[in-house]
């Protein structure tokens, strides 16, 4: 065991033992709740790399008796899968333990080879635990899925992370404690950062690293990790950057202002460079998708659905792929006209519901749904635009305190210049029309 990587010495024995998904164990949460009714239903879990599904597997098994059974997509067949069943068919007539059947990496099984687990599964000769790190809708078949529970499972968060790590360094019998190892704080949030939420990149790193630390020091115990054997031991430099920090600022300031600028190679730089380092790309996302409504508007009305598509994408692939698609809005956000025509009318406008407060709603334009209303006057005088030339009327939509306000001033850019075109002949009409009643009066 002692030959053992770090990242397997450490693997989790117990659900004690285990760091992280509390969205599932948590008290009150599913997995909690079936384990201690000691039912165990197939499942699929699905999560990234690193973040314990196998490890999770072996537990719930161990916890429900059941004998553990390991199954790669990638090394068997349907020979070894008949084998399986087989011994499991023994077990049960013999009144032996019930069988868990784990399946790594589920999704590498084409419809034929899915299609053998069914059978087993449905009739509770075996419980199946697949693990995916692709979207089970698309790689699991629907008769298989439907007969399994699917749980996410998510990238562990800084605050397990560092758990982790601190288990690592002070464990004596499975860890590295006994080589009274010490980290510098820089060291330990660079390996927390660059793991990316994997437990098995983050001790796989700090073991490398480790083995740096104590040939620097070959005479005793007592060596110290610093922030640059890190960076040898991952072959990275650490980006200076602090996520709640003054560079933060800098950096998305940088960013948001290149896209303003309308620089493509600016904006993409600045927002390499805070992915890097580690930045959320979620945050990203979300700049980009205010940004869209800020400094686009309806000069390029496909800007916010460029960006949220982003968004909805970037979750869709997850990390690296998915950094593709905030890359392809970012530019397209940077090479699209400009107006902040709505985030100044929003503005104006809000400003305007602050001074003034509760202003009532004119009568003529409030709604009606019952006889006392109606005898109220709520709705009289109305007039439906569509009843009108050219589907416009005139007619009073504001408050009289606030009338003949206009907070929306679109701009001669993009897609903006030909709404400001129609409101123009909008209002030129309207005019006509006034002018022509008032003549006739």
């Amino acid at each position: 065991m002692s030959q053992a990587p770090l990242a397997e010495r450490l693997r989790p024995r117990t659900i004690e033992e285990f760091v992280g998904q509390e969205h599932l164990l948590g008290k009150g949460k599913l997995l909690s709740t079936l384990l201690t009714r000691g039912k165990l239903p197939s499942l699929i879990l699905w999560g990234p790399p690193g973040c314990g599904k196998t490890t999770l597997a072996k537990i719930l098994a161990r916890m429900c008796d059941a004998n553990f059974v390991s199954f790669s997509a990638v090394l068997s067949g349907v020979k070894e899968l008949r084998a399986i069943v087989e011994e499991a068919k023994e077990n049960r007539q013999a009144g032996g333990q019930a069988t868990v059947l784990f399946v790594d990496e589920i999704h590498r099984f084409n419809k034929a080879q899915q299609d053998a687990f069914l059978p087993h599964v449905e009739s509770g000769l075996v419980t199946l635990i697949g693990a995916t790190t692709e979207n089970p809708s698309f790689e699991i078949i629907s008769p298989l899925l439907s007969r399994c529970r699917v749980l996410t499972l998510r990238p562990l968060e800084a605050k397990a992370l560092d758990k982790l790590l601190e288990r690592a360094l002070t464990d004596k019998a499975r860890g590295l404690g006994r080589l009274e190892l010490s980290i510098e704080d820089g060291a330990r949030e660079y390996l927390i950062r660059r793991s990316d939420g994997d437990a098995r990149a983050l001790l796989n790193n700090l073991e490398l690293a480790a083995d740096l630390a104590v040939s620097v020091r070959p005479e005793g115990k007592g060596a110290v990790i610093t922030l640059g054997l890190v960076e040898e031991a991952i072959q990275q430099k650490s980006l200076r950057y602090d996520k709640t920090g003054e560079e933060h600022y800098n950096l998305i300031s940088a960013f948001h202002k290149s896209l303003r600028g309308s620089d493509p190679d600016a904006a993409i730089y600045w927002m390499a460079r805070m992915l890097e380092a580690g930045e959320d790309p979620h945050y990203i996302a979300r700049r980009l998708i205010r940004f869209a409504s800020e400094d686009v508007g309806n000069a390029d009305p496909m800007a916010l659905e460029v960006a949220v598509n982003a968004l909805r994408a970037f979750d869709f692939l997850g990390k690296p792929e998915g950094e593709l698609a905030l890359a392809q809005a970012a530019l397209y956000l940077a090479t699209a006209p400009k107006s902040n025509a709505t985030y100044a009318a929003y503005g104006e406008a809000q400003a305007d519901a602050r001074k003034y407060g509760a202003l009532p709603v004119p009568l003529h334009i409030r709604n009606a749904p019952t006889r006392l209303m109606k005898e109220l006057a709520y709705g009289k005088g109305y007039k439906y635009a569509h009843d009108h030339p050219g589907g416009i009327v005139e007619q009073e939509y504001f408050p009289s305190e606030l009338r003949d306000r206009i907070y929306y001033h679109p701009t001669n850019r993009g897609h903006e210049r030909l709404i400001k075109e129609r409101l123009e002949k909008w209002r030129k009409i309207l005019a006509q029309r006034r002018a022509i009643k008032n003549k006739g009066t």
